[in-house]
């Protein structure tokens, strides 16, 4: 993935456009190939992510002037410093950096160890897209359709801190306007649907027929809700469906992520943030899951659900919902390789937990939700989630990220 960028070149007043251009051409010119963008002073309102390239030292108000003016169309975009070894650019950047976070705002140098610094040129373009990312989180809007379920004590925040900390709008809609579209939804409506998930299927145990069709008629009246709320997620009290109409959200939960809407189960808004930020870092597709047992000795943790999409899966069976016995349950297989988990906390959710690990085996217990993965941890440790637990449900991410999820989390949160 690849984001355009703007960068404008601080200098002091006194130096001249032939001095600034001796200083910073090789720069400029570098991050132009790399999908940059100089712009003027005068023009700083543009919709691309910008950095301050600090030519030089004795610029650090002019930083802030135009910052300042960047402010006006872009208030919560952090500020990120371009610093070079040459002409007092790094002593200055420090200067504005240090500035910049007495008075609160959040900020990151990015240091280039000279014109031809490969890596630091990557740093740039990744810091890009974070910002291209933190955009995204913050035009999003999540429908948290019926309350979070009451087991969620530690996971239920306010609407406004979800937008005030993570940027996305949380959109309240009532359970009714679910059952308003269910009973709307034929099951002629819904018979390809069935069809797709039963065939790519390897096996079908527990559902029948009419609980196939069930869990289809809920995920194209959740399509509905997303359609009609023109929201990009939504989590769902999904068990008043096992109590109240004997089905699961399940499949419509997954077949929602496959196609692009990020769905979260049991109407828990921080792991949906969660899901939601990792998918705009990433473009992967995470999974929401239970720890379910842990081993403090070999470093090794269980996760399970009932449901998973199946993008992310090798092969998968149909199976009941674990607890209540009812629906439709899927029963994925997880590849095997590396994977990040995080999870958010704290009562404003300002904070996180990560760790890197692998997924070794995936499991079929008959005691714990359908999808099971284990999952041996090689940075952090499964014991912290017994000393200082954030919440229950984690979110598995492919590939090793922490350090990338981390260095976002310190410069937005």
């Amino acid at each position: 993935m690849s984001a355009r960028f703007g960068f404008v070149t601080v200098v002091p007043p006194f130096v001249g456009a032939q001095q600034e251009e001796g200083v910073v051409a090789e720069y400029a010119a570098a991050l132009v190939t790399r999908e940059g963008e100089r712009v003027h002073p005068r023009d700083l309102g543009g919709p691309a992510p910008l950095f301050y390239l600090v030519a030089t030292g004795g610029t650090e108000r002019v930083v802030l002037e135009l910052r300042a003016k960047r402010a006006q169309s872009a208030p919560d975009e952090p500020v990120v410093l371009i610093a070079h070894p040459g002409n007092n650019s790094l002593p200055a950047a420090l200067e504005v950096l240090a500035r910049l976070q007495q008075d609160g705002e959040h900020g990151r140098i990015l240091y280039l160890r000279g014109a031809d610094d490969v890596e630091g040129y990557e740093r740039i373009v990744q810091v890009a897209e974070d910002l291209v990312a933190q955009r995204t989180l913050r035009a999003s809007r999540i429908g948290l359709i019926g309350d979070p379920s009451d087991w969620l004590v530690a996971s239920s925040p306010a609407p406004e801190v979800v937008a005030d900390t993570w940027g996305p709008e949380v959109i309240s809609i009532p359970m009714e306007e679910l059952t308003v579209h269910l009973a709307a939804i034929r099951d002629a409506d819904v018979a390809d649907a069935v069809a797709s998930l039963t065939s790519g299927a390897t096996g079908v145990v527990e559902p029948t027929g009419a609980e196939l069709t069930d869990v289809a008629r809920v995920h194209a009246a959740l399509r509905a809700l997303v359609a009609e709320h023109d929201l990009d997620a939504l989590t769902v009290r999904c068990f008043d469906l096992v109590l109240n109409l004997e089905t699961t959200g399940c499949f419509g939960l997954s077949e929602l992520t496959d196609e692009g809407f990020i769905a979260g189960c049991e109407g828990d808004l921080v792991s949906t943030v969660g899901l939601l930020w990792a998918h705009a870092l990433f473009g992967d597709i995470p999974w929401m899951a239970n720890p379910a047992r842990l081993d403090e000795h070999a470093n090794t943790l269980w996760l399970a659900h009932c449901t998973v999409p199946r993008k992310m899966v090798e092969s998968y069976r149909l199976r009941s919902h674990f607890e209540s016995g009812l629906g439709v349950g899927i029963q994925g297989e997880l590849p095997l390789g590396p994977v990040t988990l995080l999870r958010i906390g704290g009562t404003r959710m300002e904070r996180l937990w990560l760790a890197e690990g692998e997924i070794e085996r995936t499991g079929d217990a008959e005691n714990l939700c359908r999808t099971q993965v284990e999952v041996r941890l090689s940075s952090g440790h499964v014991s912290e989630l017994l000393h200082a637990p954030l919440g229950n449900h984690l979110v598995l991410v492919p590939g090793h990220h922490a350090g990338r999820l981390r260095a976002w989390w310190e410069m937005f949160v």
